[in-house]
């Protein structure tokens, strides 16, 4: 059991999500096209950042994929909720872990199913989330 995010799985979805948004399926290709290069460059800051700073890896190259897949299938609108949701929940199950299973602060916690589930909350609520989480 690893927590790799493979290729397989995440490449075919990031190109999926471009080649249903040529015809403006979900969002315009500019949109989709945007929401694939922000969503793989958020990600991939901040691992350097914090890499460059504690000189540990915070995650891996599989969860870039996956916000760039969801980014090209949602649009770049659709990034800022779902990292805001999927860090969110992220941070809960981790102290939950921490503190209820006594989980040492060591042992790193898989940030992509917190991604998929909030990139699924996302698609399923749409801009009520947005409004929710991001109230500008």
């Amino acid at each position: 059991d690893t927590t790799l995010l493979p290729d397989d799985l995440t490449l075919p979805l990031l190109w999926l999500g471009l080649l249903a948004n040529v015809f403006g399926l979900f969002v315009p290709l500019k949109d989709a096209v945007i929401g694939a290069a922000a969503g793989y460059l958020v990600l991939w800051s901040i691992y350097w950042l914090f890499k460059l700073t504690t000189g540990k890896e915070g995650m891996g190259y599989g969860d870039f994929k996956l916000l760039a897949a969801l980014g090209a299938w949602m649009g770049w609108k659709a990034l800022l909720p779902i990292v805001l949701l999927s860090s969110l929940v992220g941070a809960v199950v981790g102290i939950a872990l921490i503190v209820l299973a006594r989980r040492g602060r060591g042992i790193p916690i898989p940030f992509g199913p917190y991604l998929a589930a909030a990139g699924m909350i996302m698609m399923l609520t749409g801009d009520r989330l947005t409004r929710w989480l991001v109230p500008l």
